[in-house]
């Protein structure tokens, strides 16, 4: 059977949030078995935790927030899409402040901190979300959607109207187990137009943005001197903070998940509506025979992927 897994040491880093602009050091802990993703705010008198599920995102506007009426936790998205492509299921996320770090504005530093922490294996089974009918959220003209798939493909468009948005990069299609996260989706970063960004900022937003953890655009063209590290960056991004929000869910996801122009909120209220409806998707453990061989082994080679992929994507 395939298995839970969590790190095997402690480890941290510092950076700053996209959005307060303040430094937060983060530190990923070791999880027993069951234990979940959790957040806990070691800047609070009690240090207060919250597991993650879609019930508990208070706040969807420019990324997805984990909350209560006391406290909350910004900017979760990265992160999570990194635990969901390492596929840690037990781990405690402490931070001394309510935005996750932006790093560099993708999710390939947390997927260096994971690994230099040791992925491992534990005894307890593994846990899937298996979507056996179609679960659909349309919004105007954007929807996302889940359909039964044996794997776990996304398939995502965008659509801006700006000239650096061009219509033969702005739809992606990929199942993770067969394609690689880390070379496909892992360094792409977030992006945002700097007409946004006075009004951003006077809304508290936007305050640690920069052309270091950012692409940025003006009315005509990219203004980061590098450009893109992919050809279609910006759908990239979308997919990868789409499989953090899924990741919410608390389990992984056997199906596939197919938007147009969605972001955090259809994202989330995808989830929330799968969750209503419980007989469309059942909660199961898997054996490689279950899927696909070949795909599934793609899937399970994620340590032997980071030790290949990391170290040269950090260059």
């Amino acid at each position: 059977m395939i298995l839970q897994r969590t790190i095997q040491n402690e480890v941290s880093t510092v950076g700053v949030g996209l959005h307060t602009g303040e430094k937060v050091k983060i530190i990923l802990c070791p999880a027993s078995e069951g234990h979940g993703v959790v957040f806990q705010r070691d800047d609070i008198t009690g240090q207060p935790k919250i597991t993650v599920n879609p019930q508990a995102v208070t706040e969807t506007k420019l990324c997805s927030t984990l909350g209560t009426k006391d406290f909350s936790i910004a900017t979760v998205e990265h992160l999570m899409s990194a635990l969901s492509a390492t596929g840690v299921d037990n781990i405690l996320v402490r931070l001394d402040g309510s935005e996750i770090p932006i790093m560099d504005g993708s999710a390939i530093s947390f997927i260096h901190l994971i690994k230099s922490a040791v992925i491992i294996e534990q005894t307890k089974e593994k846990e899937f979300v298996v979507i056996n009918d179609v679960i659909e959220i349309v919004d105007g003209d954007k929807f996302a959607r889940f359909e039964p798939y044996k794997g776990f493909l996304v398939d995502f468009t965008i659509d801006f109207p700006h000239p650096a948005f061009k219509s033969n990069d702005s739809q992606v299609s990929i199942d993770f187990f067969k394609d690689s996260y880390i070379d496909e989706i892992s360094r792409a970063r977030t992006f945002g137009f700097m007409q946004e960004v006075e009004y951003l900022r006077s809304n508290g937003l936007a305050r640690g943005g920069s052309l270091e953890n950012a692409i940025v655009l003006d009315e005509y063209k990219i203004l980061n001197e590098d450009g893109l590290r992919y050809k279609d960056e910006f759908v990239r991004h979308k997919i990868l903070d789409a499989i953090g929000d899924l990741y919410i869910l608390g389990y992984p996801i056997i199906g596939k998940f197919i938007a147009h122009k969605s972001g955090h909120d259809l994202n989330n209220r995808l989830l929330r509506e799968l969750i209503k409806n419980r007989d469309k998707w059942k909660v199961t453990s898997l054996s490689i025979d279950d899927i696909d061989r070949h795909n599934l082994s793609s899937f399970l080679k994620i340590n032997e992927e980071l030790n290949r992929s990391t170290q040269k994507n950090l260059q």
